[in-house]
């Protein structure tokens, strides 16, 4: 018998909690200019303990072809992204009713 899941309770190969997670989880995203007025998309993911937000950052990298890092919980891209980062998150599995643009 195979491992199983200390949170759900279910074997690994069954667990379902990253998608419950990118589900319930609300995504605040934002624009903000930084040195010599460079702009940051600035995204802000609630309750991101459960989540792997190193391996959301590495997808978003390679999608948007941008470079960017992880801070204090935070997720930093190069450059304005605001109008692509919608599609691309609904496609890693996030919800489109909890992302929020300001």
């Amino acid at each position: 018998m195979g491992e199983i899941c200390e949170r759900c309770g279910l074997p690994k190969e069954l667990c379902v909690c990253d998608e419950l997670d990118r589900e319930s989880s609300r995504i605040i995203v934002r624009l903000e200019r930084r040195r010599f007025n460079k702009p940051i998309t600035l995204l802000e993911i609630g309750d991101s303990k459960h989540l792997d937000i190193d391996d959301i950052t590495k997808t978003l990298k390679k999608k948007l072809a941008c470079g960017g890092s992880v801070k204090d919980g935070q997720i930093m891209l190069q450059g304005d992204h605001r109008d692509k980062i919608t599609e691309y998150l609904v496609g890693l599995g996030f919800k489109q009713d909890s992302i929020i643009m300001q």
